[in-house]
């Protein structure tokens, strides 16, 4: 039963009387104090429930942008890049951006690739960057090259791998001071490594070379002298026992194992049948052979053409721009060698007198032609590395 405050006792002086009124108000005060701090508590549990809400939606509103920034990069590196910047997501540094690039949590391989090759002066100071993050000391010239082939794939301009394997050589000859006499012949030796690797284990390559023709193919590299032949035996046999391992992508793309392809990109090709119709493909250029996709996580081709015997020209389309051919010269009517997978899994050879492919762009549509003629002829890779002995025994000349 609730105790009643406005009972007072007939008995008590006007002291006594005041005294219980004194008690009383500050009971009273004492309850609304207690009130007071109750809804101050009550407020302020809420206030840090509502923080944490607060937080947790920042959170997973950050983590859907960055997300979304990855796939932006994987479909097109700098604006991927850009978004990021612009929703502070990374800072606008070449450190940063290697950085996020070095980790590369959920970013396709081939697209750091295609960003880190890039000529534009920014893209070139993130390489720079990016090989810094590497660490070669102490490591010979494969274990170094296994480490920084892992962390992208290279791209198929002959350019941008210049532009890569320089930076790789210079940083190598920083991390070894005295290994080689210059990073010029590093990057040849580099080079030899990486033909030797395609020589050796693509099943393509019936001609493989020996100890002894990879020594001689490397004499006179290290400023016009030879390097210990214990020291290329080594590596031959490094390379031998063990082929580079090809990184698969974890930003949801290219996990077919092409290395180092020629190029490799989005093109329209015309598909035949009655009603012929553009089809959206991803095509890689490599060892001689043309192979199309339907999507970037393909496994497998959905077609292949060889490109023996065949010839390319640019023809104008009146549905597409930026078309060009592939075609048998001088046999108009014969059928291309071709192969394609239908939808049902049956590889079938393929029904093209030509192949008619369209590029986003004439810039690139001249790209796909030169790499393609070349393909057709002989392998590039050769002739940079001609060209760069060249330039290791004009050196040492002067």
């Amino acid at each position: 039963m609730e105790e009643d405050d406005s009972y007072v006792p007939s008995d008590l002086t006007a002291e006594e009387r005041q005294e219980l009124e004194n008690i009383r108000r500050r009971k009273q005060e004492l309850l609304a104090d207690i009130q007071r701090l109750k809804d101050e508590i009550a407020e302020v549990a809420n206030e840090i429930e509502n923080l944490g809400s607060t937080e947790e939606r920042k959170n997973m509103q950050r983590n859907k942008q960055v997300a979304m920034g990855r796939k932006k990069f994987n479909m097109d590196p700098k604006k991927g890049i850009q978004f990021l910047i612009e929703n502070d997501l990374l800072k606008n540094t070449c450190e940063d951006i290697a950085q996020f690039l070095y980790k590369g949590e959920g970013l396709n391989k081939t697209a750091i690739g295609d960003y880190l090759g890039e000529r534009d002066e920014f893209n070139i100071q993130v390489l720079h960057a990016f090989v810094e993050l590497h660490e070669f000391t102490d490591l010979n010239l494969v274990q170094a090259l296994r480490q920084f082939l892992w962390s992208f794939r290279l791209p198929g301009e002959a350019q941008k791998i210049d532009r890569m394997m320089e930076a790789f050589a210079q940083r190598y000859c920083q991390c070894n001071n005295g290994v080689f006499q210059s990073t010029d012949t590093c990057y040849v030796l580099s080079f030899a490594i990486i033909m030797l690797n395609t020589s050796l284990h693509n099943p393509n390559v019936k001609d493989k070379p020996t100890v002894e023709r990879f020594i001689a193919m490397n004499r006179g590299i290290n400023d016009g002298g030879d390097l210990p032949e214990e020291l290329l035996r080594n590596l031959y046999e490094s390379i031998k026992n063990e082929p580079f391992k090809i990184p698969e992508d974890d930003g949801n793309d290219l996990t077919h194992t092409f290395f180092n392809p020629d190029r490799e990109g989005w093109l329209l090709k015309l598909a035949g049948g009655r009603v012929k119709t553009w089809k959206r493909r991803w095509f890689i250029l490599t060892d001689n052979c043309l192979y199309y996709f339907e999507y970037t996580t393909d496994k497998e081709p959905r077609g292949i053409i060889p490109l023996e015997n065949l010839s390319i020209r640019e023809v104008e389309d009146s549905k597409k721009p930026n078309c060009f051919e592939l075609y048998i010269p001088d046999n108009k009517d014969q059928v291309i060698k071709a192969c394609k997978t239908e939808a049902d899994g049956r590889v079938v050879e393929g029904n093209h007198t030509v192949y008619r492919i369209s590029a986003p762009t004439p810039e690139e549509k001249e790209e796909w032609i030169k790499c393609i003629k070349a393909a057709i002829s002989r392998d590039p890779f050769y002739e940079m590395l001609a060209a760069r002995k060249k330039k290791v025994s004009s050196t040492k000349r002067h």
